[in-house]
């Protein structure tokens, strides 16, 4: 089993992806109001033990691995479905979601809260955000969950990764009168496309998460 990235900068990364604070964390789980900044910033305690890990993992909606949780932890409690992350970019160059694309690593969300957001976990990957064509909703770097799921059902306006002419990019997909599709930069520094004949577009998937990386 392999854990994307440390657990104090997956910690910290949450922390700022949510707007929280350190000093109200720390509170959360019953601690000095320094406890967790000290916990990221000087490494003190190596390691957030068993109860205070749990209580973040809950809040964040994430396994407890991601935080630190030995990996034996997982298989114990069950639960855990590790998402693969793909070495592949969408947005402003060519790419591929498809099976064999080459892994970066696996990040491990627990599957009951993939299932509160209406997707099977089977069916999920996480891929990278390049560009900035839909700020301020996605920026530049940003991880993103795909639901591929969600290729094989009636289009849903959001949030989606397509495949336009070759080249992979995630677009807001609106449906327009007459059959037509709306593709939609969220910056409008882009350009969008209003009149589309949806068979010009292939959907991979739907955003239904995004990690933030500050």
């Amino acid at each position: 089993m392999m854990v994307n990235s440390d657990p104090r900068a997956e910690l910290d990364r949450l922390v700022q992806a949510h707007g929280d604070d350190y000093s109200s964390l720390s509170r959360l789980i019953g601690r000095n109001p320094a406890y967790i900044q000290q916990y990221i910033k000087r490494g003190s305690p190596k390691h957030l033990p068993e109860r205070e890990r749990n209580i973040l993992a809950r809040y964040y909606g994430v396994a407890p691995q991601l935080l630190g949780a030995p990996e034996e932890e997982g298989a114990k409690r069950g639960g855990l479905k590790l998402v693969p992350k793909l070495a592949v970019g969408a947005s402003a160059g060519a790419g591929a979601l498809a099976e064999g694309e080459t892994l970066a690593g696996k990040v491990g969300f627990d599957e009951a809260w993939l299932r509160k957001l209406g997707v099977e976990p089977a069916n999920v990957s996480l891929i990278r955000v390049e560009g900035d064509s839909m700020q301020p909703v996605l920026s530049d770097g940003d991880d993103i969950m795909v639901d591929k799921g969600a290729a094989l059902k009636p289009l849903r306006d959001g949030i989606h990764v397509i495949r336009i002419d070759g080249v992979l990019m995630v677009k807001r997909l609106a449906r327009a009168p007459g059959g037509r599709l709306s593709v939609l930069s969220d910056n409008p520094a882009y350009p969008s496309w209003p009149d589309r004949d949806p068979v010009e577009v292939q959907v991979v998937g739907r955003v239904v998460w995004v990690g933030r990386r500050l």
